[in-house]
């Protein structure tokens, strides 16, 4: 009898069926559960400084925000585009706009200059000091190609090189229709050395090049193809150098962002037939570890990050997620026992005399 289903279908019904026996945290439903509204809408990552300033955002309108407390809430704090005007921009969610005003997604510090990384979808890698204001633009193109969708960023402590992905080399973010309808695999994987200036491609042929996540070591990279539909590691040191192996088929990865203890976070969206927004803890082998669901907090809508920040052995851990297609994003702060398993959780809610007036 002729095989009915095809080798990807028995691939994502595994995955499914996996997936939906794992021990879950629904988020939508619990107490411990707060979004904040973001001005303009649209927090794709998040960053903290070295002292725990943060989080910082980027926004739809071009701007990076900085959240200061319940007095003030969210503060400008820089931009990507000089020829960004607040007139024109302010609150903006035009995206034809988006060369103009800019546009910055993946944000990463780097802790020992409190220097902010930016992947700005337009105007390419660039970079601003503690004080904010206008960042400066250091990467516009690599090996000959322009940067078209800076995507996704992050930053090794230790040397200062910083990884980040350029979804496609055809099409822009105000195309992302046309990206996805044409199957567009001219992603890529690209290092920067801010000592020396260098700008080197790792890798090319990616099929939605997203989220980028450096290991405690610094021995390799992971990132994910959105519409590739895996997670991927790419070897930097040892006998594995240059080489890449998958390390997760999961349908719609997005960004990807290391803990403190060496496992990543991966927000991926599930089609069910509705979108399923979830958080994926995974270690580097691809092992899910835990799975938190967002679905009824975020209406369904894609996410683009869940990042924890301070978390275990510090035993309260604040789950933090973006979206691009939503004006606020969430934060969960949750309690785990020393098996990590989850035994409470509260949240530092402003008390409504101190909330910031819009």
């Amino acid at each position: 009898m002729e095989n009915i289903f095809s080798s990807k279908t028995v691939i994502m019904l595994s995955i499914f069926i996996l997936f939906f026996h794992l021990p879950s945290v629904v988020l939508s439903t619990s107490t411990y559960w707060e979004t904040f509204d973001v001005p303009a809408g649209g927090p794709e990552s998040y960053a903290f400084n070295s002292t725990g300033g943060g989080p910082f955002t980027g926004i739809n309108d071009g701007r990076i925000i900085k959240y200061e407390g319940c007095k003030l809430y969210f503060v400008n704090h820089a931009f990507t585009s000089p020829y960004r005007t607040n007139a024109l921009c302010d609150n903006t969610t035009n995206p034809n706009l988006g060369s103009i005003c800019g546009r910055p997604l993946g944000l990463d510090f780097h802790l020992e200059t409190n220097e902010l990384y930016i992947a700005d979808a337009y105007r390419g890698l660039c970079k601003v000091g503690p004080e904010g204001g206008l960042a400066t633009q250091l990467v516009t193109s690599a090996n000959g190609l322009p940067l078209k969708w800076l995507d996704g960023l992050t930053v090794d402590q230790l040397s200062g090189n910083v990884y980040f992905t350029d979804v496609s080399s055809k099409y822009d973010l105000s195309q992302i229709e046309e990206h996805i309808c044409t199957g567009d695999a001219t992603g890529r994987l690209i290092k920067y050395n801010p000592k020396t200036k260098e700008v080197k491609v790792l890798l090319t042929g990616l099929k939605g090049a997203g989220g980028v996540a450096l290991s405690k070591d610094s021995s390799f990279i992971l990132y994910s193809e959105f519409t590739g539909n895996k997670i991927s590691k790419y070897w930097l040191k040892g006998p594995k150098a240059t080489t890449v192996e998958t390390v997760l088929n999961i349908p719609g990865p997005a960004n990807i962002k290391r803990t403190t203890r060496g496992d990543f976070w991966v927000a991926v969206n599930l089609k069910t037939p509705s979108i399923l927004p979830v958080g994926l803890r995974i270690d580097e082998f691809g092992t899910i570890l835990e799975k938190v669901t967002f679905g009824i907090s975020f209406h369904n809508k894609v996410i683009n990050e869940v990042v924890e920040y301070l978390g275990f052995p510090d035993v309260v851990s604040a789950l933090y997620v973006g979206s691009t297609y939503t004006n606020y994003g969430g934060i969960f702060e949750i309690l785990f026992d020393e098996t990590r398993s989850v035994v409470g959780g509260k949240l530092k809610k402003c008390p409504p005399e101190e909330i910031a007036s819009s």
